[in-house]
């Protein structure tokens, strides 16, 4: 299964909230879990969690060409991964393992995660 998500706001990469109270984001992260969650109820259907693991593969896709860490992308795109968990019916536990794949280029930026 293949969920497209939008990219995550930049407040939301930890290299630039670094130091600022938590309040800052806040409204930022509800507001990208909540946008997740719907995204992901719309595209998933009527998917259902047959228990265990589930790889993730979660590529981002960028609009630019600034080199940014997988680890930085993926704290980043946390409260929309725990959106499309929520929407799945799915403990954000069984992600596992998750891959970060980011490509550079011309295209729309979004996140697109797929589970095997």
């Amino acid at each position: 299964m293949i969920i497209e998500l939008d990219f995550p706001p930049p407040k939301l990469f930890p290299n630039r909230s670094k130091g600022k109270h938590w309040g800052v984001t806040h409204a930022d992260k509800v507001k990208y879990r909540e946008n997740s969650f719907w995204l992901t109820k719309q595209q998933a259907g009527g998917w259902k969690h047959a228990g265990g693991d589930l790889h993730l593969t979660v590529t981002f896709y960028m609009t630019d060409k600034r080199r940014r860490d997988a680890d930085n992308c993926l704290a980043a795109a946390k409260a929309g991964l725990d959106g499309m968990a929520d929407a799945l019916g799915v403990n954000d536990r069984h992600f596992q393992p998750i891959t970060i794949y980011r490509i550079a280029g011309p295209s729309q930026k979004r996140l697109v995660a797929e589970f095997e």
